[in-house]
C-alpha cells in the first residue's frame, strides 16, 4: 500500500495524514506493508514532503514578507535543492488577520534561493504558491543582486505597490551562479502576469487586496514589465504573457526572467520524490487532500498522483476532508473510491478539529473494503 497524500490544510501535514491512515489500515490488517511518500504540488508543505522523502533540511534566517527576520527552510539532496517560496514569503508568515497586499515582499525568497546556491545546488526546484505577495518577484530579484531604482536614483521600496515608482531596472548584478543552475519553476497555475486573469486580479483578493488595490497592483506589474523591457529586451513582455508568470503574485515572472523552466508542480515533485520507483512496489495507492473538488483537478497533488498511477495500471483511492466532486468527475479523474471525513462526521468543524482521529476511522474502512 502506497500512501501519497498531500496535507489537510489547517489540520494535518502530509506526514501526519500518512501516519493516521496507516494506523487505521493496520487495525484491520496488522501485517499490511505500507509505504508513505508524502507529496506536495509546490505550495506550502513542499519542503516537508522532500524532507520526508530523504532530503536534508537546511534552515536559514531570511526576511519575511513584512521585512521581519524569520527562520525558513529548504531541502537539499545531492545537487538538487527544493525551495518553497512560501517558507519565506507565504501568507502563514503574516500575523493572524493581517494582510499587506501593497507592501509584502519576496525578498526573503531570493535569500532562500541564494542559500541554496551557497549550499552547492546545481538544480533548484522553486515551488510557488501560498504567497502573501504581489510584487512580480522584484524583491526576490533584488536579493539576488538586481537593482530597481526610482527616477532620482533611490531603491524602490519593497512591495508591489511601489513598482509604480520604478524608473530603471538593472539586472547586471544578478548572482552569476544563476546562469549555471537548472532552475525549475514548479507551480499549479498558468496565469499571465497582468490582466483579468493575472496575478493581481485573480489572487490579490486572497491576499487582502481591495478592488482599488487590485487595480493599482495590476498597473504596477504592467509598468514593471515595461521598464524591464528596457533592461532585457522583448523577452520581458513575452515572459509577462507566458503561462505561470502570474504564479505567487508574479514570482513566476521573475523566475522566467532568470531562465527557469515552468512545469506543473506535482509532476516535478513526483519526479524529485521518487514516486515512480515507489509506485512499482505498490498494489494500491492512497492519495488525498483536505478538500477534493474542482480545484483538485487543475494540477493539485491528488490529481497528479492519480494520473501517474493510472498510467502505471495501479488503482487509486482518495481520502479527503470533504468531497466536492460529482461521481462522474471522481471516476474521470482516476479515483476508484473516495473516502471523506464528512461521511463519518457531518459537522465540518469537527472534521477540521478531529481530522487525525477521523482519518484513522477512514483508514479502517479502506483496509476492510480495498485490501485483498
Amino acid at each position: 500500500m502506497l500512501i501519497a497524500a498531500d496535507k489537510f490544510k489547517g489540520s494535518l501535514t502530509a506526514v501526519q495524514v500518512a501516519e493516521r491512515v496507516t494506523a487505521g489500515l493496520r487495525r484491520v490488517v496488522p501485517d499490511l506493508e505500507v509505504e508513505a511518500l508524502p507529496v506536495a504540488d509546490g505550495g506550502d508543505g513542499t519542503v516537508d514532503a522532500a524532507v520526508a522523502a530523504g532530503f536534508g533540511r537546511r534552515e536559514v534566517r531570511v526576511s519575511g514578507p513584512l521585512g521581519d527576520e524569520v527562520t525558513a527552510a529548504f531541502a537539499l539532496r545531492g545537487g538538487t535543492a527544493v525551495v518553497e517560496m512560501a517558507q519565506a514569503s507565504g501568507l502563514q508568515r503574516l500575523p493572524a488577520g493581517v494582510f499587506a497586499p501593497l507592501t509584502a515582499s519576496t525578498y526573503g525568497s531570493g535569500e532562500l534561493l541564494r542559500a541554496a546556491l551557497d549550499a552547492g545546488a546545481r538544480t533548484v526546484v522553486l515551488g510557488v504558491g501560498g504567497s502573501a505577495t504581489t510584487d512580480g518577484g522584484a524583491g526576490m530579484l533584488t536579493a539576488l543582486g538586481a537593482r530597481f531604482l526610482t527616477a532620482d536614483g533611490r531603491p524602490v521600496a519593497r512591495g508591489g505597490g511601489s513598482l509604480a515608482e520604478l524608473a530603471r531596472a538593472d539586472l547586471s548584478g544578478l548572482d552569476p551562479r544563476l546562469a549555471a543552475v537548472d532552475l525549475v519553476l514548479a507551480g499549479d497555475v498558468d496565469n499571465p502576469l497582468t490582466g483579468p486573469t493575472g496575478a493581481a486580479a485573480v489572487y490579490g483578493p486572497q491576499k487582502g487586496a481591495s478592488p482599488d488595490d487590485v487595480a493599482a497592483l495590476d498597473a504596477a506589474l504592467g509598468h514593471f514589465a515595461e521598464v524591464l523591457r528596457g533592461a532585457v529586451g522583448a523577452r520581458a513582455a513575452e515572459y509577462a504573457r507566458s503561462p505561470g508568470a502570474g504564479a505567487a503574485g508574479g514570482v513566476g515572472y521573475a523566475a522566467l526572467l532568470l531562465g527557469a523552466r515552468f512545469r506543473p508542480g506535482i509532476e516535478v515533485m513526483l519526479e524529485v520524490l521518487g514516486f515512480a520507483r515507489a509506485l512499482e512496489r505498490a498494489s494500491l495507492v492512497i492519495t488525498g487532500e483536505g478538500s477534493l473538488d474542482e480545484q483538485t483537478l487543475h494540477g493539485k497533488a491528488p490529481a497528479g498522483v492519480a494520473a501517474a498511477a493510472r498510467a502505471a495500471g495501479k488503482d487509486v483511492v482518495a481520502v479527503c476532508g470533504r468531497l466536492g466532486l460529482a461521481p462522474e468527475r471522481v471516476a474521470a479523474a482516476g479515483f476508484v473510491r473516495v473516502y471523506a471525513l464528512t461521511e463519518v462526521e457531518p459537522d465540518v468543524g469537527k472534521c477540521v478539529a478531529e481530522a487525525g482521529r477521523l482519518l484513522e476511522v477512514v483508514g479502517e474502512r479502506v483496509g476492510r473494503e480495498c485490501v485483498r
